[in-house]
Parts: structure tokens; C-alpha cells; sequence
């Protein structure tokens, strides 16, 4: 069998193809939205976040992306919170079908006000209002404070960028 030095076009193409989809056959979040968190415990943190921090005339946690925030720092800084998270969004849910019926996040307002007055104590509300509100006044790098939300509500200018600051040298 001869072997040619010049390939054909097709297995060029079949080659180049399968090579270039490596990289996207190994991307373990293909098609998920969160890093750490699901869709269902998303919701209950975002629903509770909400209660911490509503939306007004100004965006609440949701808007602000509070959830995108505390869902970044459990796969990085807050990694050692993630078994306290699950624990705290699982009792929750079971709180609420208990006295309600439904999902946390499925309840009215004051259903979910009631139950979160219940746990205001615990370590797990705590935690997370401490998370809701960093994420919600901190800087929009870390994955919360969409579009200086926050900022805006408190009429803080938008800091420049380290480095970006355009200085007249003309003038030192």
C-alpha cells in the first residue's frame, strides 16, 4: 500500500473537523447555566435572595446577579460553603412543602417571608445574606452587581479600571 504524502481533501477535512471538536466534547458545563448550583436550587437561592434584597424602583438581587455571584464563589473562594449551601437550600424546600405544599420558590411573597422569618438565626441565613449582600454592593467582577446596580442605587460613580486612566503627562 502506497502512502500518500499529500492527503486527500475529504480526510483532511474529517481530520480537521474531529480535532476541532475535542474541545467542546470536553466541556463538562455544555449546556448547564450554573457552575455549581442547579436550575432548582438557583431558583430557591434567588428566591430567597429576592426577600433579602427586593426589587423596587432599583433591580433586586436576581437583576443585580447575586445567584451568578454566590454561584461563581462556591466553585472558587466559598468552595468549603458548598455542603452548607445544599444543606440550607434542601431544609428550606422541605420547610416549605411541609407547611405550604410547594416549591420555596413557587410560594407568595409572604409564604416565603414567613418561612425565612423562622430561620433568621441560623447560620444558613446568615451566610447567605452576608453572600446576597457582597454580591449585590460588590464589584461586578466577581459575577454579581450587573451593570453597577448598586452603584447607581447609591449614586457612586463607576470606578475606573487600574491601568486605563488616561493621564496628560503634559501637564506633571
Amino acid at each position: 500500500m502506497k502512502i500518500s504524502r499529500n492527503p486527500d481533501r475529504r480526510r483532511f477535512l474529517r481530520t480537521a473537523a474531529g480535532v476541532a471538536a475535542i474541545p467542546a466534547a470536553s466541556c463538562t458545563r455544555a449546556g448547564r447555566r450554573w457552575r455549581f448550583l442547579t436550575d432548582e436550587q438557583a431558583d430557591t437561592i434567588g428566591a430567597i435572595c429576592d426577600q433579602i434584597i427586593p426589587p423596587d424602583q432599583d433591580p433586586g438581587a436576581v437583576s443585580a446577579g447575586v445567584v451568578h455571584f454566590i454561584d461563581r464563589q462556591l466553585k472558587g473562594h466559598y468552595a468549603y460553603l458548598q455542603d452548607a449551601y445544599i444543606k440550607g437550600v434542601v431544609e428550606i424546600e422541605q420547610a416549605a412543602q411541609e407547611k405550604f405544599g410547594k416549591r420555596f420558590s413557587a410560594l407568595a411573597s409572604e409564604q416565603q417571608l414567613d418561612l425565612l422569618r423562622e430561620r433568621e438565626k441560623t447560620a444558613f441565613f446568615r451566610m447567605i445574606a452576608d453572600h446576597a449582600m457582597q454580591g449585590f454592593y460588590g464589584d461586578p467582577r466577581h459575577g454579581g452587581n450587573r451593570d453597577f446596580a448598586s452603584w447607581k442605587m447609591m449614586g457612586i460613580p463607576n470606578p475606573p479600571v487600574r491601568g486605563r486612566q488616561q493621564h496628560d503627562l503634559t501637564k506633571s
